[in-house]
């Protein structure tokens, strides 16, 4: 197994490792040691199919049941799809993972990562942008840190503040999802003990104890601070990777910068967090 590092903060490439075939525990190790220190593990080379996915996600952890069945794949509903074929009910193209967000958020145990496995490919463009949340919270000037220190987020599957428009949920898949949860606007992560900012535009609809345009500015500040050149990884897709990364201490978005007619496909797996602390 080959590592080489994509910046200095965040992000390492994995050559030399077949996630079809079974993994010795010193591999098992060496690659969640790496997710842990670098956040995205970029795995390249590798030809899965949905269930072989499965199983090489399970050296991570448990599988978390995604709240949007709309884009399970048949026979393996734990997997979804990422695809810029779909719309909106008016017709709309609907392109998936716009604006800096953590997934799922408004779960009371969101998950802990994100897998996905680029199946399809545009030729140009469609690249994934994260930002280090660790780092942008250790640069944030100490009035901050403390203006921050005990606020809590109501976090929604739809937030009326957000710019981006999710796909409705159906009926089926509203029951599973719950009305409003809350978490701290700065969390501890379990397994490194390091503290991260915790936000999401998409999904927060009000923070405790400040006004709506108290909440708005705030958010805003901490938004235009957090996505600074300075804290952010750019991925450039090649067929075959298989990405992970940390929801707990990272902010993702996709890029739609590219040809419409020509197909991106990318499967995607989450695992089970904890509840933010």
């Amino acid at each position: 197994m080959i590592t080489r590092l994509l910046t200095d903060h965040t992000g390492v490439e994995v050559i030399g490792v077949d996630l079809t075939t079974p993994l010795n525990d010193e591999i098992r190790s060496e690659l969640i040691d790496a997710f842990h220190r670098h956040l995205v593990l970029v795995i390249r080379n590798q030809s899965l199919d949905p269930q072989q996915m499965l199983g090489a996600v399970g050296i991570f952890g448990e599988v978390f049941n995604q709240h949007n069945k709309l884009f399970s794949i048949p026979d393996c509903p734990q997997i979804h799809y990422l695809s810029n074929e779909d719309h909106y009910p008016d017709g709309n193209r609907y392109i998936p993972g716009g604006g800096y967000h953590t997934d799922h958020s408004n779960a009371l145990q969101p998950p802990k990562a994100t897998v996905l496995f680029a199946k399809h490919l545009p030729e140009a463009g469609g690249d994934t942008q994260f930002v280090n949340m660790y780092s942008a919270y250790a640069d944030l000037p100490d009035t901050m840190k403390l203006r921050i220190a005990n606020l809590k987020a109501e976090h929604v599957y739809q937030s009326r503040h957000s710019a981006r428009k999710l796909m409705a949920l159906s009926d089926a898949s509203a029951k599973n999802v719950p009305d409003a949860v809350v978490h701290p606007l700065v969390r501890t992560h379990p397994e490194t003990g390091r503290k991260a900012l915790y936000i999401n535009p998409i999904r927060i609809e009000a923070i405790e104890g400040l006004s709506e345009p108290e909440m708005l500015s705030l958010l805003d500040e901490l938004i235009e601070h957090a996505t600074h050149e300075k804290y952010q990884y750019r991925h450039q897709w090649k067929l075959g990777d298989l990405v992970m990364w940390d929801n707990r201490c990272l902010l993702h978005k996709a890029n739609g910068d590219y040809d419409m007619s020509q197909l991106r496909y990318l499967y995607r797996v989450m695992l089970k967090g904890d509840r933010p602390i």
